[in-house]
């Protein structure tokens, strides 16, 4: 153990709201408080700092729970941060942490951040802090931290559970995360090349699709070319037809133009004796207007009056109705007066009577007191009488109970005792004969040496079927990934394949077949073939299509080429109707006798060589390794026949090496089986060796026990026998003291006479009472009379002037309403006064009104005659001008016309109007044809266009790029392949390690566990066997024991005690295997006695001096206490926040002895 735990620092942890900090010291270091201060605080920041990620486990239901959440007299932190110094000065850490002599690892959580995890200041992963503790044989979940609740999870656990105790032991923790990363990384790759093989797929159907849309793409701009020239002529036609209707127009627009002048004029002239009608108009109206406002005027004014009339006569028949009511007020108010004055009277009489019964009743009151104290005085003197009385007999009566009991209790006691004699008698007989015949021991001895050789050869034939295994293995899989190897070359023959049938495959039926795809080439000859034909290989031998190649069968007449030159229809065999053109280009072997032999050439005749280079009759010539697309697709196909036969090659290869590794795969499953049939015997062997081991140490253990229980029994029986004569000297003692027990016979007579008078005198006590309570209550109602008698004297007295005060405001609104009356009674003879004047201005006014109304119906007879001519010109006038209006509606229509047609040539062809023949090649057509001709060609055309369907233009470039993805695709592939192959490499590798390092680990554990477990029990025996699987990494761990003088059971039957003894002992056995630098041991001592506790503070004192661990032990007994070097107490002196004080006992015992 090379690096070591020197200190742990908490700041804002849970309860630890200051800064502390425990070091972690040589040998065993106790941590002790009551329940509730924050001991288990300590330990789970510990944990928390080496990677626990479950708030569960830290007993909170979120993470931040582990900081300070605040007392009553401190706030909540938002901040927690525990710190473990590691001394690394020997280099044992991590290769990535081994370069400082102090490693700081430090936790630190921020509420509703998440946490953040350093190593000397450098931020650093969780998964690195736990990997880092794995390695080191600790962390949050290790064995080297103890509990009980591990404890009891390890007793009830399952036997695959317990497994990871071994996995511990030999210190393949980290070796399992590492090959769950490696197993994820493989998992992640193949998911990634099932995704890249199902995008090259995809990929592979879109270049089809590509390919038949680049055809497509070509008919389409091909029918687009000659749509453009039909619609050159077509807008050319409606451009001229335009321009004459323009001219027509315009003409038409001038004779209108002339027209409206002429009525322009007329109008004009209505419209001036119009105007002079209408300016005569106002004044006329003005004059009627005056006439009839003033006859308005002074009509509204009579009404007014008249209304004036009935308001007055409201009015006072208003104010005689309030005369009425004003006296009958007057009238109420008086009669409210004489009631108050008699009862005021009535009032003050009765608070007279009620003062005069005051003093009588507080005599009486007085009275009835004194008689209910002096009953009181006698109830309680009787009661004292009685309670003496009934005590002495209730002592006296329980002092005869007790003496019973003990009499009976002893009679019991003295059976027991008699019946104990006898069984030890009878025992110790039996045992003395048993020692005296026992012969067992000698046998047992020798079994166990017999069972020990045969063991030794069991192990001899496994560790040789292990290594037939482990060649097995190693041929299968060399068969399997030389397997791999032939399946991985026939996929990318077939791939290839693949790929070239896509390239090369049939067109859709809807489209026309290339000639390219119908010829079969000569190897070596794609390049000629291509450069003679070039593009022309593209067009199709169906002549229903608008480019193709048409069967004309062989030339008339004998045809020959230039001297040493064979025809290209020997090396390239196609449809009769490539016939013509293969027959007219000649072959030739040496480029050089191109130049030579081209001036021998006849008309139509080419020569072309291997590597491309090329000569015409008429003297075009194109140099070799000029690209071909055609060449490439003959190259293709070529390689595609070649590929074939690859591949049969590659299924014959394939073959042989996948039953090689069946062959393989049936040798190792015998090896494993061997293996297995050897283990299987160890296994039994060592079952014997174990079975003849427990007999002999039952024996051995029979033995002495038997001895050492004669001995005991010996002893037993004297302490019985005395123990049994004591018992009946108490007994006859007891019975004495019961006969002279009795209740003496005066009490009992005297008490119920007691009993009689204390009722009396409660009788006569309770009538006082009644007594005493009515007077009481009557004093209480006179009390309240009287208070309730001055409360109705001052309201009747606040009424009486209250009733006065309204009758002078009455009085008061008496004398001013007989006022008003007085005022209306003289306003009827004024208003009739007003009214005969008005009646005669009314005469005047109406005559005025006549004679100016007449006046306006002259002038308006005027004004319409000039209205209804003026009227009939402007109609005339209007027509005009709407046909003028219209004319220029035609001359612009007929000019927006010119211009739609302009902007169309210029969008369809880009030149002005005069030049759209020219542009579209057709300036040398003399006679154009019918506009509806065109049109019926133009809708044919675009008939043919849309029956091609949608059309990707960009088809050709997409294609491109989907190629070159790929070809990118595929290399992607192959380096996941690789890739592959090195994870399940990896796997296997950490597999084998991990078994070879758990069966070692097993073997020491199990020497380590039954040592500690006869420590641990003072004897007894104990030991572990892997089950439930045949593969280490997958088996279960199964514990049997023996306690001492019991017989061998799984460790589910035992005690309580028995089973944390035992679970502590494999526990250790663990730790002693792969010892960590820090053990912690939370209250693990809690179910033990006080011998156990001392059998285990033995065992850790040895571990902790002959290691380097550094033990932390929390606990709440003494006896652990006393063992610790030193001791850390936990208190909590203010709620809510825990402290930390030290002793040192190793220093304190220095000082003792020195002193």
């Amino acid at each position: 153990m090379k690096v070591h735990f020197t200190a742990l620092r908490l700041t804002g942890f849970k309860s630890f709201v200051e800064p502390v900090e425990l070091p972690i010291e040589t040998g065993m270091t106790g941590i002790v408080g009551p329940n509730g201060c924050g001991k288990s605080n300590i330990v789970e920041a510990l944990r928390w700092v080496m990677g626990e990620t479950s708030a569960k486990r830290m007993r909170g239901s979120e993470m931040d729970d582990v900081i300070f959440g605040g007392s009553t007299s401190r706030p909540a932190r938002n901040i927690a941060e525990v710190t473990l110094s590691l001394d690394n000065s020997d280099r044992g850490a991590p290769a990535r942490f081994n370069e400082a002599d102090i490693l700081e690892i430090s936790r630190r959580i921020e509420r509703g951040t998440g946490s953040q995890y350093r190593v000397n200041g450098t931020d650093v992963r969780a998964r690195d802090i736990q990997l880092l503790f794995a390695d080191l044989a600790s962390g949050a979940h290790s064995t080297a931290m103890v509990s009980q609740g591990m404890v009891g999870a390890l007793i009830g656990a399952k036997p695959a559970e317990r497994r990871a105790l071994l996995e511990e032991a030999a210190g393949i923790t980290g070796l399992h995360s590492r090959r769950h990363e490696v197993e994820l990384r493989l998992k992640a790759a193949e998911t990634n090349l099932e995704r890249l093989d199902d995008v090259i797929g995809a990929l592979h159907d879109q270049s089809r699709g590509l390919q038949r849309q680049a055809r497509q793409a070509k008919r389409y701009r091909n029918i687009a070319e000659k749509i453009l020239e039909k619609e050159a002529i077509l807008l050319h036609l409606r451009w001229s037809e335009a321009s004459d209707a323009k001219e027509s127009s315009v003409k038409k627009l001038t004779n209108v133009e002339e027209l409206v002048a002429e009525r322009t004029q007329a109008a004009a002239s209505a419209s001036r004796r119009r105007a002079d009608a209408l300016q005569a108009l106002p004044k006329l109206r003005n004059t009627a207007v005056r006439a009839a406002a003033e006859l308005q005027r002074l009509t509204m004014a009579l009404k007014e009056l008249d209304n004036e009339d009935s308001r007055v006569s409201e009015s006072s028949a208003e104010i005689s109705r309030r005369l009425e009511q004003i006296e009958g007020d007057i009238a109420h108010e008086n009669d409210l007066a004489k009631e108050a004055v008699e009862t005021i009277a009535r009032l003050e009489t009765e608070r007279s009577n009620l003062e005069n019964n005051k003093i009588e009743e507080a005599s009486a009151i007085e009275a009835a007191q004194a008689a209910l104290s002096e009953a009181r005085e006698a109830v309680l003197t009787e009661e004292t009488k009685l309670a003496n009385v009934t005590r002495e007999i209730t002592a006296a009566e329980a002092k005869k109970t007790t003496i019973t009991a003990r009499a009976t209790e002893l009679a019991e006691r003295v059976l027991r005792l008699k019946s104990r004699v006898r069984q030890i008698d009878s025992e110790r007989e039996t045992l003395k004969g048993k020692i005296s015949a026992d012969q067992r021991l000698l046998k047992a001895e020798r079994n166990v040496t017999n069972f020990e050789t045969k063991l030794a050869l069991a192990r001899e034939d496994l560790k040789k079927a292990e290594e037939e295994r482990l060649q097995s293995e190693k041929q299968e899989n060399s068969t399997r990934a030389e397997a791999a190897a032939k399946q991985g070359s026939q996929n990318e023959i077939a791939a290839e394949i693949k790929a070239l049938i896509e390239i090369l495959g049939e067109p859709d039926s809807d489209l026309f077949p290339p000639l390219i795809d119908a010829l079969e080439v000569t190897t070596g000859f794609e390049t000629a073939l291509a450069t003679a034909l070039g593009e022309e290989l593209t067009a199709p031998i169906d002549e229903a299509a608008e480019r193709h190649w048409a069967s004309l069968g062989p030339m008339p007449g004998k045809v020959t080429l230039p001297v040493n030159t064979r025809p290209l229809s020997d090396f390239v065999k196609g449809p009769p109707a490539l016939e013509r053109r293969l027959s007219s280009i000649g072959v030739i072997s040496d480029d050089t006798k191109g130049t030579t032999l081209r001036k021998q050439l006849k008309p139509g005749q080419w020569l072309v060589s291997k590597t491309g280079e090329f000569w015409r009759w008429d003297g075009f010539t194109v140099a070799a390794g000029v690209p071909s697309a055609a060449a490439t697709r003959l190259s293709q196909r070529n390689r595609l026949e070649a590929l074939n036969e690859s591949l049969k090659i590659a299924d014959t290869n394939l073959q042989t090496a996948q039953t090689a590794h069946e062959i393989s795969i049936k040798t190792l499953a015998e090896a494993s089986i061997n293996e297995k049939e050897a283990r299987q015997i160890v296994e039994v062997c060592i079952g014997q060796l174990d079975g003849a081991r427990d007999l002999r140490a039952s024996l051995l253990s029979e033995s002495s026990g038997a001895a050492s229980r004669l001995a005991a029994l010996e002893e037993a029986s004297a302490e019985s026998k005395n123990d049994l004569t004591e018992t009946q000297r108490l007994e006859a003692e007891v019975a004495d003291a019961l006969d002279a027990a009795s209740t003496p016979l005066q009490l009992k007579s005297s008490i119920d006479k007691l009993r009689e008078t204390v009722a009396d005198r409660k009788n006569r006590e309770s009538e006082c009472q009644i007594e005493y309570n009515r007077l009481e209550a009557q004093s209480q109602l006179r009390r309240e009379r009287v208070t309730a008698n001055e409360k109705e004297l001052s309201s009747w007295r606040e009424r009486t002037l209250g009733a006065e005060e309204r009758l002078n405001d009455l009085l008061k609104r008496q004398k001013d309403v007989k006022d008003q009356a007085q005022t209306l009674s003289e306003r009827p003879s004024e208003i009739a006064r007003k009214r005969q004047d008005l009646l005669e201005l009314i005469k005047s006014s109406e005559e005025a009104q006549s004679l100016a109304s007449d006046e306006l119906t002259k002038g308006e007879t005027e004004q319409t005659d000039a209205d209804r001519e003026s009227q009939i010109a402007e109609a005339a006038l209007g027509d005009a001008r709407e046909e003028m209006v219209r004319q220029q509606g035609f001359v612009e229509q007929a000019k927006q016309d010119c211009k739609v047609v302009a902007e169309r040539i210029r969008e369809k062809l880009g030149c002005p109007p005069e030049e759209a023949l020219g542009q579209a090649g057709l300036e040398s057509i003399t006679e154009l044809p019918a506009r509806e001709m065109v049109e019926t060609d133009i809708g044919k055309l675009l008939r043919s266009r849309d029956s091609i369907g949608p059309v990707n233009l960009r088809a050709e470039t997409e294609l491109e790029g989907i190629n070159e993805r790929i070809e990118a695709m595929g290399s992607e592939r192959e380096d996941l392949l690789s890739a592959i192959a090195r994870l399940r490499h990896g796997i296997s590798s950490l597999n084998k390690e991990g078994r070879q390092r758990l069966l070692e680990a097993f073997d020491e554990v199990k020497t380590h566990f039954e040592d500690l477990f006869v420590r641990l029990f003072g004897g007894g025996r104990a030991f572990i066997q892997l089950t439930e699987a045949d593969d280490p990494l997958e088996a279960g761990l199964e514990i049997m024991t023996s306690p001492p003088g019991k017989k061998l059971q799984v460790m589910s039957l035992l005690s309580g005690g028995e089973q944390a003894l035992t679970a502590l002992a494999l526990l250790f056995a663990v730790f002693l295997t792969n010892p960590a630098p820090i053990c912690v041991l939370d209250e693990v001592d809690a179910p033990l006695d006080d011998a156990n506790v001392d059998r285990f503070c033995t065992m850790l004192e040895e571990i902790a001096r002959s290691g380097t661990t550094r033990f932390l032990c929390v606990t709440h007994h003494r006896m652990t206490m006393a063992r610790m070097d030193r001791l850390f107490g936990v208190t909590m002196g203010e709620r809510g926040v825990s402290q930390l004080v030290s002793v040192d006992l190793g220093g304190a015992e220095k000082i003792r002895d020195s002193a």
